[in-house]
């Protein structure tokens, strides 16, 4: 694009004022949301419209595993197949974004794209008051009520049953049977097998 170019879609949001940007949430192919972002940066680039755009987002959350007794933190897609996309809706930026391979529509009703309510989009995004850090959140696949060995700590091979899971901090409380009485132990996830 030219100069002469960059200068007639500049001219055209509003007499040189900053265009007024809102979110938008589009449907893409799932498992490449990555690739069509970055295509979608690339493109803004190349035809110069950097000042309809603010941020494309992919909304992840952090969640811990542990696997062979090491603990790994991995991104997991909040919500496959979507993108959120601050940005000026004019015909422009609507070509621009219908035209980017990978990219299915605009989510709402048909016809015009209808931008995202504020509260809404500080929800999908993490963006709560008061919220600083993201948590991490540790992947249990078990549930209260399953019975469960210990297989590490003072009471290793013990069975009992699994009353509670905190996935903040990756600890579960299991029942178990000692001289008659069920007393509760507060173990870290990793340490049990299902039985």
């Amino acid at each position: 694009m030219t100069d002469q170019e960059n200068t007639a879609v500049s001219s055209t949001a509003a007499d040189g004022a900053e265009p007024e940007k809102k979110w938008y949430v589009l449907k893409v192919t799932s498992n490449r949301e990555k690739s069509i972002r970055d295509n979608l940066i690339r493109r803004i680039k190349r035809e110069g419209f950097e000042q309809y755009f603010g941020e494309i987002k992919i909304p992840t959350e952090k969640v811990a595993e542990t696997k062979n007794g090491k603990k790994k933190v991995t991104e997991k897609k909040l919500y496959p197949g979507y993108l959120f996309i601050e940005m000026e809706l004019n015909e422009e930026t609507w070509f621009l974004i219908r035209e980017t391979s990978g990219v299915g529509d605009f989510t709402g009703s048909e016809g015009k794209p209808i931008p995202m309510q504020a509260h809404e989009i500080e929800k999908m995004l993490g963006k709560e008051a008061g919220q600083t850090t993201e948590p991490v959140r540790v992947k249990i696949a078990l549930n209260p009520g399953d019975t469960v060995k210990i297989k590490e700590g003072p009471f290793e091979s013990f069975e009992g049953t699994v009353d509670a899971i905190d996935e903040g901090s990756g600890k579960i409380k299991v029942l178990i049977e000692i001289f008659g009485r069920s007393t509760e132990c507060e173990l870290e996830y990793w340490q049990v097998e299902t039985v």
